[in-house]
């Protein structure tokens, strides 16, 4: 029997939810309803179906450190992670994993998913997989169509035959997002379901379908993926090749147009999480209607989400309000409005702020590092350095740094010396000498890093050497 691929859309920014969600750490890596991030989530409800192999994990290259160690994380060993040089929508990442996917199986079935999707009732949810994949095996294309709930403007609907035959439905035709009077319209009728951008089918079948009807796409990705290159544990599509492809959605390049296509209804309490209300309806309300998270005392507050991991908040008669608290960055709006936070997000790129780009914590493969305090001519950082990581042999132009060890044990080259420095020790490194750190000891390394000079920015960094393959960026 034909092995089942998931293969994992992870490439979203998720601006929706800003700031939590900020485009060098967007949603989909973010524990926004459980311990684990949306990324393991979506991995970790595939426990239990049978014939499923690692995942196919089509990613930015600016996150693949992030994929790679939250995969880790929940003891997925042989992931293939894609990435993307560009977006070019549904359409080519998903025919980039088809593809890939029949270089090392024969013909397998890939199960499409989204990074950012919630979905409650998990048995359900496998039951209709399994519906699926005998639809797949006899040479369909299946798409899940979520059972509405509601009269939904946000989505765009599948209008279906009533009749389920196998546990499937015919597509009649795809329809886009409607206004709220055929909203209601289309929820009284039955048999207009959700479109979740949830599919599975045979990787040669979509391939074939493709080349009928996106050849443009099918010949640019092919092209892509043969010319792509194996860097440390992840593979990079062929920049040049995948930006001719046209940046089609999968819906447009192929859905909307084929013949062979069957729809499974699934009633599982999904939800795509695409904005801060979605948060608050799907999480624990306490008697006052509330859905807290973190350090908050709340008084006579009522029908509000609440998140401070960051910080304490108080608040103290309030309705009806999104509260959403980072390091740097404040966000509160009355729920009807949550959504149209994306203008602030707008506003902030085009002023070039780093607010809508990163956190003040800020992720790499060796660690993290937190900016403590700024100001015109220095900076100063927590530097988080993970039991056998080793950051590059670099050089700076325009600053000098001051290191000093608060916990563990540091490996350090300054210059042409190489030495241990241990807690409470430190070191001076003038702006132009070549240095290195590494954490060769079993448990964390912690650093306070003092910065001094005319220009603090992360791109005043030039790497000779690089565990990373960072090295000459």
């Amino acid at each position: 029997m034909s092995k089942i691929i998931p293969v994992i859309l992870s490439g979203g920014s998720g601006t929706r939810l800003w700031p939590l969600s900020r485009t060098e750490y967007p949603k989909q890596y973010l524990p926004l309803v459980s311990d684990n991030t949306m990324l393991q989530e979506t991995i970790l409800r595939l426990d239990g179906l049978d014939n499923f192999t690692d995942p196919i994990i089509i990613c930015n290259e600016n996150h693949r450190f992030l994929v790679a160690e939250q995969c880790h994380q929940i003891d997925i060993k042989n992931p293939i992670i894609l990435l993307e040089p560009i977006g070019r929508n549904t359409a080519p990442a998903i025919a980039a994993a088809a593809l890939q996917s029949i270089k090392d199986s024969d013909d397998p079935i890939l199960l499409v998913l989204s990074a950012d999707h919630v979905i409650q009732d998990v048995d359900a949810f496998h039951e209709a997989i399994s519906i699926a994949s005998q639809h797949a095996r006899s040479g369909k294309l299946a798409i899940f169509g979520i059972v509405p709930t509601n009269a939904d403007t946000g989505y765009g609907y599948i209008k279906s035959l009533k009749d389920n035959k196998n546990g499937a439905r015919k597509v009649e035709e795809f329809v886009e997002k409607p206004d709220q009077k055929n909203a209601e319209f289309y929820l009284e009728q039955g048999n207009y379901l959700w479109n979740s951008g949830m599919f599975m089918f045979q990787s040669r079948v979509l391939i074939d379908e493709l080349t009928i009807y996106a050849p443009n796409v099918i010949m640019s990705v092919n092209n892509a993926v043969n010319n792509s290159v194996q860097d440390l544990d992840f593979i990079r599509l062929d920049k040049q090749a995948f930006e001719e492809s046209p940046s089609y959605s999968i819906d447009y390049a192929l859905m909307e147009k084929s013949n062979n296509i069957v729809v499974i209804p699934l009633d599982a309490k999904w939800n795509d999480i695409g904005a801060w209300p979605a948060l608050y309806d799907i999480g624990i309300k306490d008697s006052q209607g509330n859905v807290i998270t973190g350090d908050v005392i709340a008084r006579d507050t009522t029908n509000t989400y609440i998140n401070g991991n960051y910080h304490m908040i108080a608040a103290i008669g309030v309705d009806n309000l999104i509260i959403v608290d980072t390091p740097d960055a404040t966000f509160i709006a009355t729920q009807d409005k949550a959504q149209e936070v994306k203008s602030i997000v707008e506003s902030l790129q085009a002023s070039g702020r780093c607010e809508v780009k990163e956190h003040r914590k800020v992720y790499r493969p060796w660690g993290w590092y937190d900016s403590i305090e700024s100001g015109e001519y220095f900076q100063v950082k927590k530097l988080h350095v993970k039991p056998g990581a080793k950051l590059s042999l670099q050089m700076h132009r325009r600053r000098a740094e001051h290191w000093v060890v608060v916990s563990g044990t540091a490996e350090v080259t300054n210059g042409e010396h190489t030495f241990t420095l241990k807690k409470g020790e430190s070191t001076y490194i003038p702006l132009g000498i070549i240095h290195a750190l590494e954490n060769k000891a079993n448990e964390p390394l912690d650093i306070i890093e003092v910065q001094s000079g005319t220009y603090l920015g992360e791109d005043d960094i030039v790497r000779f050497e690089d565990v990373y393959g960072r090295a000459g960026g």
